[in-house]
């Protein structure tokens, strides 16, 4: 969510005033590249705690010092930071599933041992079991950020700066209708999406304690509102219904060079292109518009997954990097899980991803949900068997196989660990675990 590269400084760029049938040219263009899926990129972040007492805070001087050393080492992902201090490594494009694990597996090695130099380390978990959020970044794009979600109440500011996630990045597809087609595997994202909500939610606690919640990150989303952090009705061609939410979806901010930047309340593109403020907006404006939007699914060319709560232990995200992929780019497994996942659409009944009844249950219930627990089970078996056809090592079907041990067929995700240790019900076991 940091968009470090769009916080400014493009201003006098792309002068240009858009008009709406320009801004829909350019967002078809610019979100929905297709071809034949060929690369795959994944996102992690990480929350930065206290290495051997997590629950102690970490202060900002601390954290500015171990960045400040991270930037010294050399990554073959990006690193970025994101507004209260959590910690994202962007992969770059890679042509396989095992190339983007090796990549951000050493990466993780080498922010490791910095960290651990001062006492750091890393914990998956969607959100902060413990602290409030509190900012650490200042920069005008996180003041306007701020500014803007407190109107809707704390999400914003939870997600901001207590929240933390692993999103899959698969490529749109063929242009051409089939599994591999760019309409199904956008259809496809967003059924398949509440699943990974599920399954893989791993955000009960706030503040030590439960919210009632699996995954309370997906339940802060869901509160910041369904023009900044939702999908376009789920109806139509994926390109126009991309465009019309992106026109209609309301501005955040408007940057200047000189002064604060102003905050609009209730501003959408397409007022602004119909006059509503003293200038018109540019295509540097409309860049920048199109990352203020968090939907569930966010086309960039590619398809940014980003609805997956971080993962616990320090290769958990492999988990559900694996199974994305599998079900995204082996043809037989797309199509497998196309047919699992039809039938939970009826669930959401004709609305948009997240603010929708099926996945309002995947983020209360996770896989305790029965229907949601049968495709997962489906899907996670599919995943298994189509692994050794994209290249996976043993190592990476195996970490895979024991996660659906462990928790599909028992209805059961992170989330209900980290509850079990709170009520003390829970077997010391997987020291790498976070705890409560």
């Amino acid at each position: 969510m940091s968009d470090a590269e769009h916080e400014g400084g493009d201003c006098t760029e792309h002068r240009t005033a858009v008009t709406e049938p320009e801004v829909e040219a350019l967002v078809r263009g610019i979100c929905f590249k297709t071809g034949p899926p060929r690369t795959l990129g994944v996102e992690v972040e990480w929350l930065v705690h206290e290495l051997r007492q997590p629950r102690l805070p970490v202060t900002p001087e601390r954290l500015k010092a171990a960045y400040a050393a991270l930037r010294t080492v050399p990554l073959g992902s990006a690193l970025t930071v994101e507004p209260g201090g959590q910690l994202e490594l962007s992969s770059p494009p890679a042509s396989s599933l095992m190339e983007c694990i090796g990549t951000v597996s050493a990466d993780l090695d080498a922010v490791r041992a910095v960290l651990a130099e001062d006492g750091l380390g890393l914990v998956g978990a969607g959100h902060d079991p413990w602290h409030e959020p509190r900012r650490f970044l200042r920069r005008p794009r996180y003041d306007a950020m701020e500014t803007c979600l407190d109107r809707t109440g704390a999400a914003g500011r939870h997600m901001m700066c207590a929240s933390a996630s692993v999103q899959v990045c698969v490529d749109a597809g063929y242009e051409e209708p089939g599994p591999l087609g760019h309409g199904r595997r956008w259809w496809l994202a967003h059924q398949l999406g509440a699943v990974l909500v599920a399954v893989f939610a791993n955000s009960p606690l706030v503040q030590g304690q439960p919210t009632g919640w699996r995954s309370t990150r997906q339940l802060l989303w869901m509160q910041i509102g369904a023009g900044r952090a939702g999908a376009p009705p789920p109806a139509g061609e994926p390109r126009a219904a991309w465009a019309r939410h992106v026109l209609d979806a309301p501005v955040m901010c408007v940057r200047r060079d000189d002064a604060p930047w102003e905050v609009p309340d209730g501003l959408t593109f397409r007022d602004w292109i119909r006059g509503a403020r003293p200038r018109p907006p540019t295509r540097a404006d409309l860049d920048y518009h199109l990352t203020t939007l968090f939907p569930p699914v966010r086309p960039r060319g590619h398809l940014e997954l980003r609805m997956i709560d971080a993962q616990p232990g320090d290769d958990g995200w492999i988990v559900p990097l694996a199974v994305t992929a599998a079900l995204f780019d082996d043809p037989e497994a797309a199509e497998t899980a196309y047919r699992t996942v039809k039938p939970l659409a009826e669930r959401a009944l004709g609305l948009p991803a997240p603010h929708n009844p099926l996945w309002t249950d995947a983020a209360r219930y996770g896989p305790a949900d029965a229907e949601l627990r049968e495709a997962a089970v489906s899907c996670f078996a599919t995943a298994l068997e189509a692994l050794p056809r994209l290249g996976a090592t043993t190592e990476v079907t195996d970490a895979v196989a024991a996660y659906f041990d462990r928790y599909v067929v028992r209805g059961r995700c992170p989330a209900d660990d980290l509850l079990d240790r709170l009520r003390g019900t829970a077997p010391r076991t997987h020291g790498k675990d976070i705890r409560t």
